[in-house]
């Protein structure tokens, strides 16, 4: 019984968050793991509540002197292989809009 409370234990240290604002990002590639899974209707977001949850960390990458931000993400539930409907392409769009900046956007 020891021995399994002293590995929850350990594993609970060792799974520690760490905060964005506890890093020096000037200089450095951010890579951030993101819910940009927004509901969509004919190819156009209609609730970006998601994306616009995310602006604080990205824009503090940004404003403190990230060389880029990666942002990785997916939406829906697609089978296997890439489908047009669940393209990432329009949350782009709107992460150019609601940052100012152009966004680089990979498709798979």
């Amino acid at each position: 019984m020891a021995a399994a409370a002293t590995a929850a234990a350990t594993s609970k240290s060792a799974l520690r968050k760490l905060c964005i604002d506890a890093v020096p990002l000037t200089g450095r590639r951010v890579l951030c793991r993101v819910d940009f899974n927004t509901p969509m209707k004919d190819g156009a977001i209609t609730n970006a509540q998601r994306i616009e949850a995310a602006m604080p960390t990205i824009r503090y990458a940004v404003d403190n002197g990230a060389k880029s931000v990666v942002l990785m993400s997916h939406l829906g539930r697609p089978k296997g292989a890439p489908d047009a409907k669940y393209s990432l392409a329009p949350v782009a769009r709107k992460l150019e809009e609601l940052l100012g900046k152009p966004v680089t956007f990979l498709s798979d």
